[in-house]
């Protein structure tokens, strides 16, 4: 069986809960898969229960979820579940306009000369495929597709048994009867499994290895501490919840647009296909916006005067935001020291 990995929406929208349940529904009633439903991944703590279950899946993966397949892919990547990208047909209207996907957008020339992350990676087995849950409107379209990407997969799992030794976990699923019959009372399959466990909404950049260059530039923006080093010198999001919630500047400082924000308004930050860096320049000096690299600096420089601390470059506005955030703390404390009076302690 293929493993299914079905990750909720953070809102309680009763259209969006309804195409979840539709998708888990059906998917649940062919032999082929094993479905496993999970709160939002990008909420997910490091050590939930959710991301374990998540680690012990072995070979090829389908994953569903509410976000782009470059923003799922490197979710699942940050979180210790490696894999190839897998080619998904079905797609939203942001990726249909673009021609490069995620598996082959650095294809180009330009991208050749430029050493990446991903390149110092040994190359993986498995393949894991994101379907966005914004590309279609019904059930029926998803299970297609997931249907075809089986029918792919057994194909190749085919060719490898012929050419050569099949590992164990292609043997058993190749041997895995494809028949609809093995059902629950429900019309479910046994295992399909839900976990439920709390994840509270939270908001931290991730990054797209297969563009990253390790320049550092965003190390050297962010002054919350979010970015750290592993052991190889290779750039992380180290204390991810450092990050302030709405604050997308490291993004738009990157110049390989390798830094995703999953959950922002922007498709360009949320981790739509990746364009080239000046897009986002481009873009915001055509609407008469400041450029990418000055609304980043304008963005960080408001959320340390939000918690309290210098900006990097002092303007008016944010002298004036500064000496309001200066003037609220005494009272926050005033209205702290008067609830604790109220308790008679």
């Amino acid at each position: 069986m293929i493993p299914v990995v079905v990750s909720l929406g953070q809102s309680n929208n009763p259209v969006k809960r309804e195409l979840e349940e539709a998708v888990v529904s059906e998917l649940g009633k062919l032999a082929a898969f094993e479905v496993v439903v999970i709160p939002n991944l990008y909420d997910l703590p490091n050590k939930s229960e959710s991301l374990a279950a998540l680690k012990q899946i072995s070979g090829d993966l389908l994953v569903f979820s509410w976000l782009y397949q470059r923003s799922t892919h490197w979710l699942l990547d940050r979180n210790g579940i490696h894999g190839k990208f897998g080619e998904v047909l079905l797609q939203s209207d942001d990726e249909d306009d673009d021609e490069d996907s995620p598996a082959d957008e650095n294809d180009d020339d330009e991208a050749e000369e430029v050493a990446r992350v991903i390149d110092q990676r040994p190359p993986s087995d498995r393949t894991i495929y994101c379907l966005d849950l914004r590309a279609a409107d019904t059930a029926a379209e998803f299970v297609a597709e997931a249907t075809r990407i089986a029918g792919e997969l057994s194909e190749q799992n085919l060719d490898q048994w012929i050419q050569g030794d099949p590992s164990e976990e292609q043997q058993a699923r190749y041997q895995q009867p494809q028949n609809d019959t093995a059902l629950g009372p429900n019309g479910n399959k046994p295992n399909t499994v839900r976990i439920e466990e709390a994840a509270g909404r939270r908001w931290y950049p991730v990054i797209d290895f297969s563009r990253c260059t390790n320049c550092m530039e965003c190390i050297d923006f962010c002054l919350f501490g979010v970015y750290g080093v592993d052991k190889a010198e290779t750039i992380l999001v180290e204390q991810p919840d450092n990050c302030r919630k709405g604050c997308p500047a490291c993004s738009r400082v990157c110049p390989e647009n390798a830094i995703v924000f999953p959950q922002h308004k922007t498709p360009a930050i949320a981790g739509a296909p990746a364009d080239n860096a000046g897009f986002k320049i481009d873009l915001s000096l055509l609407f008469g916006q400041p450029d990418a690299a000055d609304l980043a600096a304008q963005e960080r420089d408001e959320q340390l005067v939000l918690a309290g601390r210098n900006p990097v470059e002092e303007t008016p506005i944010l002298a004036r935001r500064q000496t309001e955030t200066a003037a609220a703390q005494p009272d926050q404390l005033d209205e702290l020291i008067d609830g604790l009076d109220t308790l008679d302690l």
